[in-house]
């Protein structure tokens, strides 16, 4: 067991089934964009940018609107992944984040296809650094 599980099992309270359904898989692969980061603070970070993914997916951005259960859980993953930004990142981090999100949506918004979610959440975590 990985040293981060006390802080990602703490931080999926109420996200039953995500860590299963790909969440996990989408975290290790944020693992391996954070290492300039401080080594506490790293399972944080690789974590709310899986959780931002994870949330935009399931919000169905940029395609028909999703369902109310999936809309709700994905409003959750961007709120737990906003708290732990909050809580860890530098404003600077945490600005590029909403940046990445904003550029996310209004492609949605008009209908052009955008730059893939995790190269953006990518962007952002160097820009952050």
């Amino acid at each position: 067991m990985r040293v981060e599980a006390p802080v990602i099992g703490q931080e999926l309270e109420r996200l039953d089934g995500l860590w299963e359904d790909g969440l996990s898989e989408t975290y290790r692969s944020y693992l391996g964009e954070v290492g300039a980061y401080d080594t506490a603070t790293q399972p944080k970070l690789a974590l709310a940018a899986a959780l931002i993914e994870a949330g935009l997916r399931l919000q169905g951005l940029g395609g028909r609107a999703a369902p109310a259960a999936p809309l709700l859980m994905g409003d959750l993953c961007l709120a737990r992944a906003s708290r732990i930004l909050a809580d860890t990142a530098s404003q600077t981090l945490q600005v590029a984040f909403a940046r990445a999100i904003e550029e996310l949506s209004a492609a949605a918004a008009s209908g052009a296809a955008g730059r893939p979610v995790r190269e953006l959440l990518v962007g952002a975590l160097g820009a952050g650094r």
